[in-house]
């Protein structure tokens, strides 16, 4: 899916998954030349122009799980960086859901969202599995959230 937005669109969504996490370290894991970033929040939480301009249903019992790839170049430089992401998160009680990621471009951006249902007081446990572009290797993205729907 390719959106052609202006940049603002782009920065109220990061800026959106940013807000909305607890406070804790960068949510990275650095893979070889690859720097993978996630995010998982409530999609009620975003506008409801993003939601619309991505096509995401805005509720208080959905979840967005965002996963953006970025390739390390000379210095600090990075660059999007296409991939295939596949993944599921599981609760408590071992019920697992299954995360569909679409690709999303915007400007020179590139993410993979899913979205899936929650339930208050829920912990998910997500496993996503991520292989960059032109790389025969792949990495895996392990992290616990805690969703409460009230």
């Amino acid at each position: 899916m390719r959106v052609s937005k202006p940049l603002y669109s782009l920065l109220a969504l990061l800026l959106t998954c940013l807000a909305s996490t607890v406070v804790v370290a960068e949510n990275v894991v650095d893979f070889g030349e690859y720097a993978v970033h996630y995010n998982a929040l409530r999609t009620d939480t975003l506008t409801p122009e993003i939601a619309q301009a991505y096509q995401l249903t805005r509720r208080n019992n959905r979840a967005m799980v965002n996963i953006t790839v970025q390739k390390r170049g000379a210095g600090k430089a990075t660059t999007p960086h296409r991939a295939k992401v596949t993944g599921f998160a599981s609760n408590l009680t071992a019920q697992v859901k299954n995360l569909e990621f679409r690709e999303i471009q915007d400007g020179d951006a590139i993410y993979y969202i899913a979205e899936t249902q929650i339930s208050n007081d829920e912990t998910l446990n997500f496993e996503i599995k991520v292989t960059p572009e032109g790389n025969a290797t792949s990495t895996q993205v392990k992290f616990s959230q805690r969703f409460f729907t009230n």
